[in-house]
């Protein structure tokens, strides 16, 4: 078993007998006794897998969530929530704000492991196969432009006129952004297939023929505004 865990809990003792579990199973783990210290750890050392407790000081683990889903890096991070509560409306809360899995205290540890492990194996084959490389590939290359634009002069092409609807505008923006379809189609409350529509649209527009090549000409003709590639 491998994986790098991030473990968040306000009890000491729990801590310590959770990662040295989690550890003696194979796992590298880091722990944080708040939201604030792992959101910290999680700016510089980006976990496989997030297991947090729900009632916790300062910020629960349902605001947490929150802060954590609304950063696209960690959009598609498995998290696990333990937590003594039994009712289902916090189950369904916990869901609708994200979390993959819950735990009730008290557990049994080979319980933990089974998930963390079902959980990152369901990451590993979402992200292995040849179609979903390639888009992150493309993606790597949209934000190193993005990068390279910010620190350079600007791209001296001459503006174009292209006659973008409202939501096609919208999808060349959030894809600048370096968003990937299911994360537009979140942001926008519409569907995958939607998004995937409106992206050939704009191939076709511009005479592209991937998104690499679609951020390049959008920011090298000037169709977004300037604060948006930021």
């Amino acid at each position: 078993m491998t994986g790098h865990l991030l473990l968040v809990d306000d009890e000491p003792g729990l801590r310590e007998a959770v990662s040295a579990y989690l550890e003696d199973s194979g796992f590298v783990v880091k722990v944080a006794a708040n939201a604030n210290d792992a959101w910290k750890f999680m700016e510089t050392d980006r976990p496989d897998l997030l297991i947090s407790d729900i009632m916790m000081p300062q910020v629960n683990g349902y605001e947490f969530l929150e802060k954590v889903r609304s950063d696209e890096r960690f959009l598609n991070l498995p998290v696990v929530f333990l937590t003594a509560r039994g009712m289902t409306t916090d189950r369904i809360k916990g869901y609708q704000t994200g979390v993959d899995a819950y735990i009730s205290k008290p557990f049994d540890p080979d319980e933990l492991v089974a998930v963390v492990q079902n959980l990152l194996n369901r990451k590993q084959s979402q992200t292995s196969s040849p179609e979903i490389q390639e888009l992150a590939g493309q993606l790597a290359e949209i934000r190193a432009l993005l990068r390279q634009q910010q620190s350079e002069a600007p791209q001296s092409s001459p503006d174009v006129t292209i006659d973008f609807t409202p939501r096609e505008q919208d999808i060349l923006e959030l894809v600048v952004e370096g968003l990937m379809n299911k994360e537009i189609a979140k942001r926008l409350g519409t569907t995958v297939r939607n998004v995937e529509k409106y992206v050939s649209r704009l191939f076709v527009k511009t005479g592209t023929a991937s998104r690499t090549e679609l951020v390049r000409y959008a920011l090298q003709h000037h169709l977004i505004p300037i604060h948006r590639s930021s």
